[in-house]
């Protein structure tokens, strides 16, 4: 079989990448507003319990457990091009459903779960095919530097987007300020139809089952002992990280005391870490070695959570904030680090079945642990739910550190394995520092 990624005829287009990279910007935009938006909507307007707003979080990464597992099976029969432009218009269509019905007054926490659970469900399919579309539009030397741009347009969204959209919730309300995601998703299905390369689709396997395919991705990736380990870490890190997710709103809105606009900019000014994250991602791992460099983030940064239950008073936005750019800066050369590594490893046919498992094993505990923080802040307080996500980011590096990873200074040398050395600039101009 042939493993070499699919390509148009002309080669990775540069016009391309760009509009792969413009429809990110207006996602995410969009995205970085109903961050704010969705979850004041439940505990400003409908008055919900710590726990409620845990659920809704909870049903927002519910559906990485329900289909994570057989999206990436049907991705590897399917262009993903399409995949893409569909979920963003199905994603559209749900969240611009809330500022429909708050109009008529219809709103309420059932319509707001199921919001989230559409819009999980089609998130699924649109990151999947994301992941694995990327080697279509670059090869795969390429790949370090593509994901560092793609986290550099996130992180840039994270500071923007928040702003906006607690500026938005104070003028509009909140859910008015849904409106901006709807056109976000709208205006990034017109550009990712607009890409022009030629994806072929995977030749079919006559008599492979679903099933025999779902277990050729587990296999693929619990049996790789480097794959395994930066499994079950993101995957803690995603179980403490939900918990935060779950409780943060509650503890700003009724702790802190913050109005919408000052979330906003509590969540932009955190974001910075981000993108300080993305930037640094590329010359971090020249210096220090890409597999050093995938434990060395976490273990370096994750102290810095102890911050978030310690925020109070005056003070409490600023401490809040600093956790928060300490951490998310980890958690993005983390990502840039590994999700190249896998990218690069995983034979083309794969592609789709092992981002799927990933996704599956590390988001899959995202509603585990949102449950978990909605259910302990309605016993103990949102206060004491922080403190449980800081003691279980402390432990995140662990496995890490107890893997063949800690002696090495560089992933594993193959035809298939792109260096870890910052990449030289070509022209598609995507850029590290």
């Amino acid at each position: 079989m042939n493993d070499t990624p699919p390509r148009s005829r002309t080669g990775p287009s540069a016009r391309d990448f760009r509009l792969l990279l413009s429809g990110a910007v207006a996602a995410q935009a969009g995205t970085q507003v109903t961050l704010v938006a969705l979850p004041l909507v439940a505990v400003v307007e409908l008055d919900a319990t710590p726990f409620q707003v845990g659920l809704l979080t909870a049903a927002e990464t519910a559906a990485f457990l329900l289909v994570g597992l057989p999206a990436g099976a049907w991705l590897d029969r399917m262009r993903k091009l399409p995949v893409l432009v569909r979920s963003d218009v199905l994603r559209c269509l749900a969240v611009g459903s809330i500022p429909v019905a708050a109009a008529l007054d219809v709103l309420g926490l059932l319509q707001l779960y199921l919001v989230a659970l559409v819009t999980g469900v089609a998130t699924v399919f649109f990151d999947v095919a994301h992941q694995s579309f990327l080697p279509v539009l670059l090869p795969r030397e390429r790949l370090v530097a593509g994901n560092g741009a793609i986290e550099t347009v996130r992180s840039s969204a994270q500071i923007a987007g928040p702003g906006l959209g607690g500026g938005l919730v104070q003028l509009l309300g909140a859910p008015l300020a849904i409106v901006a995601d709807a056109a976000g998703y709208l205006v990034s299905a017109v550009l990712l139809a607009r890409i022009r390369a030629e994806e072929r689709l995977p030749p079919a396997e006559p008599g492979r089952s679903l099933r025999a395919e779902v277990a050729e991705g587990l296999r693929f990736v619990l049996g790789h002992p480097l794959l395994r380990v930066i499994a079950v870490t993101t995957a803690v890190s995603n179980l403490f990280n939900a918990v935060l997710m779950a409780v943060q709103t509650v503890f700003w809105v009724r702790v802190l005391d913050l109005s919408p606009a000052a979330i906003g900019v509590l969540l932009s000014v955190s974001a910075f870490g981000g993108l300080a994250g993305a930037l640094c991602a590329g010359r971090l791992a020249a210096r220090f070695g890409q597999a050093r460099v995938i434990w060395l983030a976490p273990l370096v940064t994750g102290p810095f959570a102890l911050l978030w239950p310690l925020a109070d008073g005056a003070a409490g936005p600023v401490l809040f904030a600093v956790g928060a750019v300490a951490v998310l800066f980890g958690a993005v050369v983390y990502n840039v680090a590994q999700v190249s590594f896998r990218q690069s490893l995983c034979p083309p046919r794969l592609l789709g079945r092992m981002n799927a498992t990933i996704r599956f094993l590390v988001w899959g505990t995202l509603p585990l642990g949102a449950l978990l923080g909605g259910t302990v802040a309605d016993a103990a307080g949102p206060r004491a739910a922080l403190w449980l996500c800081a003691a279980g980011l402390l432990v995140v590096p662990v496995p890490l550190l107890l893997s063949p990873l800690r002696g090495l200074r560089d992933l594993p040398a193959g035809p298939s394995v792109p260096p870890a050395a910052e990449p030289a600039p070509d022209p598609l101009d995507i850029r590290t520092p």
